[in-house]
């Protein structure tokens, strides 16, 4: 992918070296608190691995978000193939660093990613998943248009009920 940009935002393929600022997001307990644990360095190198590949394998991934301003690492947005209460999802994920909560980063990247899986990768149905209690998730997911279509207990994340918001792919 070449990066994407939006008025505020360049969202660009993880590299290796952005490790210690991603920590920087991945470590921080306010913005993690939805997760199951802040990651440890050996977490979050994990996780931008795990992107990398996925860039490899299926032509996309998770990604780092900047700030064009200051061109500093503020969160994570992506797509990922992952298994979300034993069915297949492309799921669209989106974390932002706590600083930068409630100026709308996370809808700006969500959005511009939506975008991308719907018109660049043609993917037929995005769905997000969040905790039943994590409001700015589900206003991101419900500003982008997606609807909730399912609740479960998330075995991946301490059995918490979560919602999960699909959007179809209106090009198709």
């Amino acid at each position: 992918m070449k990066d994407l940009q939006t008025d505020r935002l360049i969202i660009k393929e993880y590299q290796t070296e952005y490790l210690n600022f991603a920590q920087k997001v991945f470590s921080d307990p306010q913005t993690m608190a939805f997760w199951p644990a802040p990651f440890i360095l050996k977490e979050t190198k994990k996780w931008i691995d795990r992107s990398i590949q996925s860039y490899k394998e299926n032509g996309f991934g998770r990604y780092a978000i900047f700030l064009k301003k200051t061109n500093e690492l503020i969160g994570d947005c992506g797509i990922l193939k992952l298994e979300t209460d034993n069915t297949l999802i492309h799921d669209l994920g989106y974390i932002i660093h706590t600083p930068y909560w409630n100026s709308g980063f996370g809808f700006e990247a969500a959005k511009a990613i939506m975008e991308y899986g719907f018109n660049e990768l043609n993917i037929e149905r995005l769905y997000a998943n969040m905790p039943y209690n994590h409001a700015a998730s589900i206003k991101v997911a419900e500003k982008l248009g997606m609807k909730r279509i399912k609740e479960f207990n998330n075995s991946k994340n301490r059995s918490i009920l979560t919602y999960l918001y699909c959007s179809i792919n209106p090009n198709l």
